[in-house]
């Protein structure tokens, strides 16, 4: 592939342009073949491109637009009022064939109903997911779905979910495919309730889908799992709740160090390594949740992402259209489903 472009919602997240725009020019310095299309508030845009030399960059198109969607909007109201706005533009210039994907850090239910209206689901899939990487103590990535798409879910919802994860996993593997598991409240196969012993069941008989069984939440980052499959309830409480563990420690160390100079010398120099290892779970730099089983790329965003959080976004979306996410998806959910029906 010698181009793409993304579209940005430049006016999503809680600082808008002085995020979105610095990172857009950020990004095209990481990558020599992106192309971005920002949609948003062109002053307000141009101003940010102005101060950063880059207001005439080739590969970067600004496209007015009049509104943005708030962070108070209901999803029926942002898709009854969305025409116009810098997230629908962005989505319709995915559906249109204007761009490869689209990433915002704007309102996640308007973006995910928005998203389902403009693009479509793929064949086979009842409800996309949103799925992001977290960190594994053994240095490689687990990938956690639902992380908050759909609040409840039945056991063929999960299913899927477990072969979309499956799909993004194996992308950035070689050798062997990746284990899958669900979380639980414990890794004994009487554990949990119906729902989750349903899609275990249907797991254990796909050969589609690596299944290792349960996972209990203190074991999502020591990296016995690939993908792990949950309710976007649950997914989103135990990430939201892990980030804020990181960055309580993250925080306290700092406290307890920055007032004493000797301790400060002492502990860069005893625990540097354990240091850099805490802040790896820095949500920041896992930046940028997918939206799966969509006719095309959607990248979600930290509403509060910093400039190389959302330049890590936007490079989820660059990764995931070289690699041709939703058409592999589309193949594996064809395959699986002409195997349940057989």
């Amino acid at each position: 592939m010698t181009g793409l472009t993304v579209a940005l919602d430049a006016m999503g997240g809680d600082f808008g342009p002085q995020v979105t725009v610095p990172a857009a020019v950020q990004a095209l310095l990481q990558y020599p073949s992106l192309n971005l299309l920002l949609f948003g508030d062109q002053s307000a845009i141009t101003a940010q491109l102005s101060s950063l030399n880059s207001t005439h960059h080739p590969r970067l198109t600004v496209v007015h637009c009049d509104r943005a969607i708030a962070d108070h909007t209901r999803p029926s109201q942002a898709l009854r009022q969305s025409q116009g706005s810098s997230m629908r533009r962005a989505l319709d210039a995915v559906a249109e064939g204007d761009a490869d994907a689209c990433v915002s850090a704007g309102n996640t239910g308007a973006l995910m109903a928005l998203a389902r209206y403009t693009l479509k689901q793929l064949p086979g899939v009842e409800r996309p997911a949103l799925v992001s990487a977290i960190p594994s103590r053994r240095g490689g990535k687990t990938w956690l779905l639902d992380l908050g798409a759909n609040v409840s879910c039945d056991a063929d919802t999960l299913f899927q979910f477990a072969v979309m994860g499956s799909v993004l996993a194996e992308q950035e593997m070689t050798g062997r495919p990746p284990k899958v598991a669900l979380l639980n409240i414990g890794s004994e196969e009487i554990k949990g309730n119906d729902l989750v012993k349903r899609c275990a069941s249907m797991l254990s008989r796909s050969p589609d889908v690596h299944y290792i069984g349960y996972v209990e939440g203190n074991e999502l980052y020591d990296g016995k799992a690939d993908v792990v499959v949950c309710d976007g309830f649950v997914g989103n409480v135990s990430l939201k709740t892990s980030e804020g563990v990181a960055n309580l420690f993250i925080e306290s160390f700092k406290q307890a160090v920055s007032q004493h100079p000797i301790k400060r010398l002492i502990a860069k120099w005893l625990f540097s390594d354990l240091f850099r290892q805490i802040q790896s779970l820095n949500p920041d730099q896992y930046n940028g949740a997918s939206l799966l089983g969509l006719r095309g790329i959607v990248v979600k965003s930290h509403g509060s992402a910093d400039i190389a959080a959302f330049t890590n976004a936007i490079g989820e979306a660059v990764h995931e259209v070289k690699r041709k996410i939703p058409a592999k998806i589309s193949d594996r959910l064809e395959h699986v489903l002409l195997e349940r029906h057989f």
